[in-house]
């Protein structure tokens, strides 16, 4: 399934591929059914990075690829799920998909700074 969209939606214009979906695997898991499914379809991941939060169950997955001389950048968004459920995928140029890229992370970031232990860690360097 999530091969399927990756492969109908990674050679579309604009610079990103955004798919927002359900999983029921963990994040580093996630990350590499989507790794998968991007080399299926023929790029070659030159980056891969994994945000998420354990607090509630969600994440970003971003991987930067390759193929002919083009380069995407796809960003997986996923909450925990009972099962692997593609709910949207959209490409987007440059700007939009930057905006899309930082507001994620700030939002996964932003979740992790009241974490007890990551607070205590950023006290101490």
């Amino acid at each position: 399934m999530l091969e399927n969209v990756v492969r109908e939606n990674i050679d579309k214009e604009g610079l990103w591929l955004v798919i927002t979906f359900k999983t029921p695997y963990g994040p580093l898991d996630t990350m590499e059914k989507l790794e998968e499914a991007v080399k299926k379809a023929g790029w070659e991941v030159t980056f891969k990075a994994n945000w998420w939060t354990a607090d509630i169950p969600y994440g970003l997955v971003r991987i930067d690829a390759r193929k002919e001389g083009r380069e995407k950048i796809i960003l997986g968004k996923w909450i925990l799920g009972r099962e692997l459920k593609i709910m949207k995928a959209q490409n987007l140029g440059l700007e939009e998909g930057k905006e899309e890229f930082f507001r994620m992370v700030d939002s996964i970031t932003s979740t992790l700074i009241h974490d007890p232990v990551i607070r205590t860690m950023r006290e101490q360097y």
